[in-house]
């Protein structure tokens, strides 16, 4: 570590991943929360790898194997390190694990997820309680860190403002992930949910606001829009900036399918309540599941049963993003003193 760096300088936060939204998000929602704590510059690096060793064991890869796209994370021989790395999914580890193993002047090297790797080659490991991962270096979360916050939402409601307001309460977001390892998303069930979806919310005279992901499968998509046609609302097009943020602001009730611990952990942070669209399971057990009943045991989700009835109990907006932050800068301080 640098002792001879200003402490009363802001922190020079790189936040390091292979640039797709799902993964990006997690490190830079975790950065964002440390500048929300305390003054903060934060980098974000786009990273890859070489179509001839992106499948290699992150142990044997060197830096020369990376894509030449790639952004240049590793600081020249002189150049000063950051003071934090917080890094996001397999594409970052090698270079992590560098950072973390530089000497002196190296950055506090922050993973999130579980890396599959030893944790105490990174400073500190910010992973998902349904990881399993433990360690005297591993914060645990419910969920995934991500950059919902309140100011967030309420910008993007403001910005679609023109699109949501005339839409008729209760709005209904609905967060539609697709096939993963864990789970499948086939037409037919596609057309039930959306059948489901449409009783409910014609019932109480709402309105939907819609978002696909890319792993969205295409037979699914189609008869998803054809059943939420005759519904009030705005299922998005992909088209223009993306309204995600703007429709957690906007709902008065959050549908999210239950193969994604990012979506759900995003939709419980709102503080709305929260219904879980099932999916085909193409295994069981999975760390998905025990995600899911964690949220419903912490009354923060419960299944989705065809009603948008949810018990009147308050539920306080999940805020482990936040937490993490707290305990990432006071371990932070720590390893500086």
């Amino acid at each position: 570590m640098d002792l001879t760096r200003d402490r009363g300088s802001p922190l020079r936060v790189r936040v390091v991943s292979d640039g797709r939204a799902g993964i990006q998000n997690q490190a830079l929602g975790l950065a964002e929360a440390v500048q929300r704590l305390r003054p903060a510059a934060i980098e974000v690096c786009r990273i890859g790898w070489r179509p001839a060793f992106d499948k290699w064991p992150s142990a044997l890869k060197q830096p020369w194997m990376r894509d030449p796209a790639s952004d240049p994370v590793l600081p020249p021989d002189g150049a000063a390190w950051p003071d934090i790395w917080i890094a996001t999914g397999r594409a970052s580890l090698p270079l992590s694990v560098r950072a973390a193993s530089a000497g002196p002047g190296r950055p506090f090297v922050v993973q999130t997820q579980d890396p599959r790797w030893r944790t105490d080659r990174f400073d500190l490991v910010v992973a998902p309680e349904h990881d399993g991962l433990s360690g005297p270096n591993v914060v645990s979360i419910l969920g995934s860190p991500h950059r919902i916050t309140p100011v967030r939402i309420a910008d993007a409601v403001a910005a679609f403002a023109d699109r949501l307001d005339p839409l008729p309460h209760p709005r209904v977001a609905v967060l539609i992930g697709g096939r993963s390892a864990s789970h499948d998303l086939p037409p037919g069930h596609a057309a039930r949910l959306a059948e489901q979806i449409a009783g409910a919310v014609a019932a109480v005279g709402g309105s939907v606001m819609v978002t696909l992901s890319r792993r969205t499968p295409p037979g699914a998509e189609a008869v998803l829009r054809e059943g939420l046609a005759g519904i009030p609302g705005w299922v998005w097009d992909g088209q223009g900036d993306n309204p995600y943020f703007g429709f957690l602001g906007a709902a008065d009730h959050v549908l999210v399918t239950e193969d994604s611990a990012n979506m759900a952990a995003e939709a419980a942070s709102t503080g709305r309540p929260v219904h879980l669209l099932p999916m085909v399971a193409r295994k069981t057990g999975s760390k998905f599941d025990r995600l899911r009943e964690a949220l419903i045991i912490r009354g923060l989700a419960r299944p989705f049963d065809g009603t948008l009835d949810f018990p009147a109990t308050p539920r306080v907006p999940l805020a482990e993003t936040d937490r993490a932050a707290r305990l990432l800068l006071a371990r932070y301080d720590a390893w500086r003193a």
